[in-house]
This record gives structure tokens, sequence and C-alpha cells, in this order.
């Protein structure tokens, strides 16, 4: 993923663990946070819900293996803008520049 987003022109910030990413989170400054379904530790709703609960401004989305409707749908009632299931390497540039610039050339929601 840091690769694809240094591609795209985006700097990568990786957390190692849950805490990692709620302190980058924390911390603020970031354009927007990219969270999988499955995490070592936790998982990525109850992350997502963590964030939401002192920021709900940032961005977030979720890419993820988890394909089922019902695991999309707990995304983003968790506070996700966007769910895309991998591997949709069509729509993840489109999704990222509309969540960060607002803007979405390749593809209509």
């Amino acid at each position: 993923m840091s690769v694809l987003l240094d591609q795209y022109g985006y700097e990568a910030v990786i957390a190692a663990s849950v805490s990692d990413a709620l302190a980058s989170a924390r911390s603020g400054g970031l354009a927007l946070c990219i969270l999988d379904h499955w995490l070592t530790e936790s998982n990525g709703i109850e992350l997502c819900q963590q964030i939401r609960a002192f920021d709900s401004d940032t961005p977030i989305m979720f890419y993820s293996g988890a394909a089922y409707g019902a695991d999309i749908q707990k995304g983003l009632d968790a506070g996700a803008q966007a769910y895309l299931v991998k591997p949709d390497f069509e729509r993840l540039r489109p999704t990222i520049d509309r969540l960060i610039h607002g803007t979405d050339s390749n593809t209509h929601h």
C-alpha cells in the first residue's frame, strides 16, 4: 500500500500497531486513514470507532479483503466514508483522491 501511495504522489505513515495508529490519528495532520478490517491486535471496525471518538473530520476508508455486505456496512457504520474490497485497484486512486481532495475524476459513486 505504501508503494502505491508513493506512486500516487502521497506520503504514507505506516502504523505497526493499533496504539501507533491511534497515536498518529491523535497527532493530527493526516489527510486520510486507510484501515483494513482485520488487524493483529484488534479489528479495523473498533479502530475506526476509536478514531471517530476524537476525530470526526479526517476521512477514513477501508481497503480490505472482508467482502461481505455486512462487513462493508459495519465499516461505513463505524464512520468510514468509503470501503473498497481488495484488490480493487481500479477504484483505489479515485477514491483516495475524492476523500482527500474532493475530486474523483475516474469513477462515480
